[in-house]
C-alpha cells in the first residue's frame, strides 16, 4: 500500500498509513493480536486525521480492505476503497476450532508464495514465513462480525479485485457479496486480470492507483460518473 499512499500524497492529499498491530514486525507477535486491536488502530488514525471535522476516505488492501468496510459501517467516512478484501475465509472444517488449535499448533507454515505478474515492486511487500493459528481465528471471527455490519455501509464504495487472485479468489465471489450487502448509493467495482493478490504492487498497480484517484476526485466533487 505504500506506493498507493505515496501516489495519493503526490496529488496533494493528506495520507496516513496505518500499521496494524503485529503487522510488519515479527510473525510471533501475531499470536497476541485480536481483531479489536486492528479496529482500534483505524480509530486512532481517524482521530489523528480529525475525522470529526475533515472528510476522511479510508482505503484498505486485503484484510485492510475488510477492516475498511467494517470501519465505514461504524464511523462517518466520506468514502471507502476496498482492494482484494476477503468477505469470508475458504471453507475448512477446522475453522470453528482454530482458537483451541492455537494452544497446540501455534503456527502454520505459509502456503505457496504470492503470485506475481510483475515483481519489480515486490521488495515493498512484507510476508511472514509462518501464519499464526490464533490470528487466523481472529480473522475468521472478525469476518463474521463484518458480514453482519455490511448493511450499515452507506458511504460511496469502490471495490477492486483480480480475476487471477489465488488468495481471495474470484470463484468465491467476495466482490459480489460485498456489493450486494452494502447500501452505498454509489458502488463501483473493478476486476483486473494481469495481477495476483498484491494488487497495489503488481503489474496493474498503475490502474489501481488511477482508479483510486478518479474515485476520490469523483466523491470529493460530489458527482457520480
Amino acid at each position: 500500500m505504500s506506493l498507493l499512499g505515496e501516489s495519493l500524497a503526490l496529488q496533494g492529499y493528506s495520507v496516513l498509513a496505518i500499521r496494524l498491530f503485529a503487522h510488519g514486525t515479527r510473525y510471533q507477535d501475531m499470536r497476541r493480536a485480536r481483531w479489536q486491536d486492528w479496529i482500534a488502530n483505524l480509530e486512532d488514525g481517524w482521530h489523528i486525521l480529525n475525522g470529526e471535522t475533515r472528510p476522511v476516505i479510508i482505503v484498505g488492501f486485503s484484510l485492510g480492505g475488510s477492516l475498511a468496510l467494517y470501519f465505514a459501517a461504524h464511523f462517518p467516512v466520506q468514502a471507502v476503497i476496498s482492494i482484494a478484501a476477503p468477505h469470508h475465509l475458504p471453507k475448512d472444517p477446522r475453522l470453528p476450532f482454530l482458537k483451541i488449535m492455537s494452544f497446540f499448533i501455534p503456527y502454520l507454515y505459509s502456503s505457496k508464495p504470492p503470485v506475481w505478474f510483475d515483481q519489480s515492486e515486490r521488495h515493498r511487500h512484507i510476508r511472514y514465513p509462518n501464519d499464526s493459528t490464533r490470528a487466523l481465528a481472529e480473522v475468521h471471527e472478525f469476518l463474521s462480525h463484518l458480514q453482519v455490519a455490511l448493511p450499515k455501509v452507506t458511504a460511496p464504495a469502490l471495490l477492486i479485485y483480480s480475476k487471477n487472485d489465488p488468495t481471495v479468489t474470484a470463484r468465491e465471489q467476495h466482490m459480489e457479496k460485498f456489493a450486494q450487502a452494502i447500501r452505498s448509493p454509489i458502488k463501483q467495482t473493478m476486476i483486473l486480470e494481469q495481477s495476483g493478490h498484491i494488487l497495489p504492487l503488481d503489474a496493474q498497480r498503475g490502474v489501481v492507483i488511477q482508479a483510486c484517484l478518479d474515485f476520490i476526485q469523483q466523491v470529493l466533487s460530489g458527482h457520480e460518473s
